[in-house]
């Protein structure tokens, strides 16, 4: 009698079909029916004289399921992750809106007429002399701030305008003495939050300011 050759690795075949499933939720149901395609092959060509052994074949068949349920579990888990991520970048956007924020810009606002402006400064290094010049729109030079000499770190300085300095964006270009010449370092300063614009997932969250705005993670501090 001649022997009808089964299908090449069929439970392999199966296998496959079951893992490429669990990554891609939408081909879930094709993969289903390949799995039963396959399955009706593996019967209908076995040789009728060395059937397949039942206990193997249920134990595909058990594999196939088990795999799915955890694609299904994961998919599941990946939902309820996402929907957690949106709602906690949700709260926390909101508790910002009409705060004080830090930002890293060389832009400052005065809201009124003359007062105190505060800014931080970031030193990576030591230096014999520290200055912040405050610039107006036009580029003309206003005021300066002179630290004098300064460690390195976070050094936080305030700009005490005089009454006659009108409301409006000035330029504070902080610059440190490295024994030849003066180069600029970055500046933090102070801007109300007006809104918050929310990221995939929270991910690219940006908050609105005055200027314009600007990524969350160029937010220094808040208050």
């Amino acid at each position: 009698m001649s022997t009808i050759n089964t299908t090449p690795n069929i439970f392999e075949q199966i296998n496959q079909a079951n893992q490429q499933s669990s990554t891609k939720k939408a081909e879930g149901n094709d993969d289903s029916q390949m799995f039963m395609k396959l399955m009706i092959a593996q019967l209908q060509n076995q040789d009728p004289t060395s059937p397949a052994d039942s206990g193997e074949f249920m134990q595909q068949i058990s594999s196939m399921t088990m795999v799915e349920s955890m694609a299904e579990m994961s998919s599941t888990f990946q939902t309820m992750s996402n929907s957690l991520l949106s709602s906690q970048s949700a709260l926390q956007a909101s508790s910002m809106v009409g705060q004080r924020v830090f930002i890293n810009t060389d832009i400052a606002q005065m809201t009124q007429q003359g007062g105190a402006l505060p800014g931080t400064v970031n030193l990576e290094s030591n230096t014999t002399d520290l200055r912040v010049s405050i610039y107006d729109q036009g580029g003309a030079l206003v005021d300066q701030v002179n630290m004098g000499q300064t460690q390195a770190g976070e050094r936080s300085f305030v700009w005490n305008a005089s009454e006659e300095v009108p409301p409006g964006n000035y330029q504070m270009i902080a610059e440190a003495y490295d024994g030849e010449k003066y180069t600029q370092v970055d500046t933090w300063l102070p801007f109300t939050v007006n809104s918050v614009s929310l990221g995939q997932n929270g991910i690219g969250m940006k908050v609105n300011t005055a200027i314009g705005s600007i990524d969350f993670s160029d937010v220094k501090q808040l208050g």
